[in-house]
């Protein structure tokens, strides 16, 4: 499991918010609870999209090995 960061705000009635890590991943929800479930599931669709296209790319024989990001550069 991992630790996504959203920035998240409330303009007028809606609460709108964003995947720091993930371009693309943002949502909004008449609540803040409602946007923390709708950010939540557009970030798990998104990673499931991001591994199929990696294995799609890499069709033939292929070795998954782990990576570990520090917090460099403000993250």
């Amino acid at each position: 499991s991992s630790t996504y960061t959203a920035l998240i705000q409330h303009d007028g009635d809606w609460w709108i918010g964003w995947v720091k890590e993930i371009t693309g991943v943002n949502s909004q929800g008449k609540s803040r609870e409602e946007l923390m479930e709708n950010l939540q599931s557009a970030l798990g669709e998104a990673l499931k999209m991001n591994c199929e296209d990696a294995e799609a790319s890499a069709m033939e024989e292929y070795e998954e090995v782990s990576l570990t990001v520090s917090d460099a550069g403000g993250y």
